[in-house]
């Protein structure tokens, strides 16, 4: 009986053996072809290695049937399975192998439905590489390139709804990534970059699960530079008030605009009654969905998944991102607008600070150009010669009387001061050479008492420079002084 059991066990534990020698992902797409030409026997037989995780002998064999027979109707199938092979054989540089060799089966058949398949493979290789929205992003912004590829190169592959759905899955996490960036700007104030982050985030990533907290943030922002602006910049003869209410109006309708947005848009979102606050605080029109918009919303609401305890908990422990809160409704988007870039913002604001002080100022019509004003005399202006060195009036810049131009200035040389010794022509003789091998040996006392006076001038020279820099004031930075937090 003991013996029969442990048989039992033997066939149990060769059977679990040969059942994880098998790779369940590798299938045989001309399994169904019956031939018995030895090109489909080459790829039969490359097939079943990799079956078994043979992956070098699949490739060898696959590489053979490819030299063999140029002209066989399975080197197209047999070129895409040696990149099949890298791919299942994993690791990073299993995995940049088979990209490379699916690059190059798009290259040599860009017409074969199979290319379409290549691409997508492509593109989930650096699907599967992702890291979490903390992390390198590297991958994810690969997989929306590539996904992207597939949907733009090939659009009547029957590939396009599982394309669309890992791009979908691939821009919640780049959109997530953007949205702890701009909240890490908001919550230190610094509104300038918040918004550049935030407004790009909104334009980009319509569908990204956080949108309506994203357009609360960035309404927040505008409010806040308009409260800025309002307490902050004095008003004086050269920036009266119309200039600053202007300003001030300019930030609260991109407020307005951004809570208007998500009441119209995303009417479903737990957002919106906060945006109706808002808009009521400052006064403004509250706008109302439309029933297109509130079906859209919520059909899209209603597609997304959710994360319990075990989900997060399990979470932390892995390397990819949690992507249960993609929408699984619409249509990603496939061209990036124009990114907003706080550099370009500053500027912007700056250049509209101007316009409105040269309009106050009554340059240009207020249309933000400068005029020249012509002196008060009413003489015309003209351009004078440059001043010169020679003119008898250096440093004052101005002249009342135009130059001479047939004025010959004199140049007088000067002498350099000699204070050695000079010969009998007045030119200066050179040092005398001192050779100290010829030298009688100086006395040590005088040469002690030397050393000591020498030392103690030092120590004295140290002491008072010493107390010339410490009696020096600091040096005043240089630089613009911050007068809005923008």
């Amino acid at each position: 009986m003991m013996k029969r059991f442990i048989s039992v066990l033997g066939i149990m534990a060769v059977l679990f053996a040969l059942a994880a020698c098998s790779n369940k992902k590798v299938n045989n797409p001309i399994a169904q072809v019956d031939s018995k030409q030895p090109d489909k026997m080459l790829f039969d037989r490359a097939m079943d290695a990799m079956k078994h995780n043979k992956f070098d002998v699949a490739r060898l064999t696959l590489q053979t049937l490819i030299n063999t027979y140029p002209d066989s109707e399975f080197v197209a199938r047999a070129k895409l399975a040696i990149g099949d092979s890298w791919y299942a054989e994993g690791g990073s540089a299993a995995m940049t192998q088979a990209e490379n060799e699916y690059k190059d089966f798009i290259t040599f058949f860009p017409n074969m439905p199979e290319a379409a398949e290549a691409q997508l493979k492509i593109a989930n290789i650096h699907y599967r590489e992702m890291e979490k929205p903390d992390r390198d992003f590297t991958h994810a912004m690969r997989a929306e390139e590539e996904y992207r590829n597939l949907i733009n190169q090939f659009p009547d592959s029957k590939l396009i709804p599982e394309a669309k759905q890992r791009l979908l899955d691939v821009q919640e996490v780049l959109a997530e990534r953007e949205f702890r960036i701009g909240r890490f700007y908001y919550m230190r104030e610094s509104y300038n970059a918040a918004v550049a982050r935030l407004k790009s985030l909104a334009d980009t990533y319509p569908l990204y699960s956080k949108a309506d907290e994203t357009l609360y943030m960035l309404g927040n922002c505008y409010a806040r530079q308009a409260e800025n602006i309002r307490n902050s910049m004095p008003v004086s003869k050269q920036f009266p008030e119309s200039a600053k209410g202007n300003l001030v109006k300019e930030r609260e309708d991109k407020a307005a605009a951004a809570y208007a947005k998500i009441i119209t848009r995303y009417p479903m979102t737990d957002r919106v009654g906060d945006a109706k606050k808002a808009l009521e605080a400052m006064h403004r029109p509250i706008p109302t969905p439309t029933p297109e918009a509130i079906a859209q919303n919520k059909a899209e609401e209603e597609s997304r998944g959710s994360t319990g305890m075990y989900g997060r908990l399990k979470g932390n422990l892995r390397k990819g991102p949690d992507m249960a809160q993609a929408v699984h409704k619409g249509e990603p988007v496939l061209v990036d607008p124009q990114q907003t870039s706080a550099p370009e913002e500053l500027k912007q604001f700056n250049e509209r600070v101007f316009q409105e002080v040269a309009a106050a100022q009554g340059h240009g019509g207020g249309s933000g150009s400068l005029a020249i004003e012509a002196p008060k005399d009413g003489a015309p202006l003209t351009n004078g010669p440059a001043p010169r060195s020679d003119s008898g009036t250096q440093g004052s810049g101005e002249t009342n009387a135009p130059p001479d131009p047939n004025a010959i200035p004199v140049l007088t040389p000067v002498a350099p001061e000699t204070t050695g010794p000079q010969d009998n022509a007045g030119q200066a003789l050179p040092p005398t050479q001192i050779n100290e091998a010829n030298q009688p040996p100086a006395d040590p006392n005088a040469a002690s008492s030397s050393s000591s006076s020498s030392t103690a001038n030092q120590a004295g020279q140290s002491t008072q420079s010493n107390n010339d820099y410490s009696t020096n004031k600091p040096k005043k930075k240089k630089g613009l002084r911050k007068i809005i937090p923008f």
